[in-house]
């Protein structure tokens, strides 16, 4: 199965300026990314950037493709890049963002197989929330599947909401029932051409989930439980510190 890992790297976030460059072990951090992608066996790596100093630090290990800087999700900024680089409209394309540089390489060819065997027009992934704290928390996205694991809903809210349970102590929740959303994607180049022609939704700027979107024009998103567990996001300095902590216990 062939597909493409496109990483959306920005220079410009504001809890954590620069951060696809900041050292990791010897490496820059979108370079870690890069070699996930690899390992995962994409039969092309390319990163997607608005930034000069972020496309010279690739250029040595990856494709890179400049973009604009007006883009307001990963997946529009892979939109430009599909037309730039005349991508067939058959191939898939595995957003991958530019700030998970220990994101499990078995998780990257999942959602691309996943996408491959499913009528869907997305594929995602989730995990298992594991603390209740997760439940409530607004950074964290839960996910809501049907039977055949195509998603419901997502929200920074507690998704679902245990009426009983919730009802007596609004803080207490049955862990078994939450998932954390995953951001990965996959998806043929030809639906991220049609995801990008929508008009912006009033769900994805309320929840601030580009996800959404999909959801809102009555596509479908695949959503299974990842194969390998997946490090917390990195957003700040201090999320790094930790996980670095973690990883070199």
């Amino acid at each position: 199965m062939s597909f493409t890992v496109v990483i959306p790297a920005r220079y410009g976030s504001s809890r954590f300026p620069g951060k696809p460059l900041v050292d990791i072990n010897g490496k820059p951090m979108v370079q870690h990314v890069v070699e996930r992608a690899q390992e995962a066996g994409a039969s092309s790596v390319i990163v997607a950037t608005d930034d000069i100093r972020i496309a010279q630090v690739a250029e040595p290990f990856s494709t890179v493709c400049m973009t604009k800087a007006s883009h307001q999700s990963g997946t529009e900024r892979i939109a430009e890049v599909i037309d730039k680089s005349a991508i067939d409209d058959g191939e898939i394309i595995v957003n991958v963002q530019g700030d998970e540089p220990f994101i499990p390489a078995e998780n990257i060819k999942q959602v691309a197989e996943n996408l491959a065997q499913s009528t869907c027009q997305m594929a995602t992934l989730s995990t298992p929330v594991v603390c209740k704290e997760d439940v409530f928390n607004p950074n964290i996205v839960k996910v809501v599947v049907n039977a055949a694991s195509h998603a419901l809903y997502f929200s920074r809210s507690a998704i679902p909401f245990e009426r009983n349970r919730m009802m007596a102590d609004a803080k207490d929740a049955n862990l078994s029932l939450y998932h954390r959303h995953i951001g990965i994607y996959a998806y043929r180049a030809q639906y991220i051409k049609q995801y990008v022609s929508y008009q912006p939704s009033a769900l994805e700027h309320i929840e601030s989930l580009e996800q959404l979107r999909a959801l809102w024009y009555g596509d479908s998103i695949h959503c299974a439980s990842a194969a390998a567990e997946p490090p917390v996001g990195i957003d700040t300095p201090e999320d790094l510190s930790r996980l670095l902590d973690t990883l070199n216990a």
